[in-house]
């Protein structure tokens, strides 16, 4: 497995456009290597590979979700009904650029 260190943490972190001081480093670089051993003992259990993925942590339903049925789109006047301001079949919003 790769080594991680302090250039490596401070080049991530450079590359997402942030800072953080030594300190900071010195607590993620340790966090980090908890997670590292933790992922190296879970990849040691040879049941791993019968597991099923986990796509969602909780077993739920989604049966009171109504069936996607394609439709008639809304026509433009009635789109655009209840906007309040209309500029050539289009809504008008506020400049929102500085």
């Amino acid at each position: 497995m790769k080594n991680y260190d302090i250039d490596v943490l401070k080049d991530a972190a450079h590359r997402l456009l942030f800072d953080m001081s030594e300190e900071e480093y010195q607590t993620l670089l340790v966090e980090f290597d908890t997670i590292i051993s933790q992922m190296a003992l879970i990849g040691q259990d040879p049941a791993i590979d019968e597991l099923e993925p986990m796509v969602y942590p909780f077993d739920i339903t989604t049966d009171f979700l109504r069936e996607d049925v394609p439709s008639e789109p809304l026509n433009r006047e009635e789109a655009l009904k209840n906007a309040g301001n209309k500029t050539g079949g289009q809504i008008k919003l506020p400049k929102v650029v500085l």
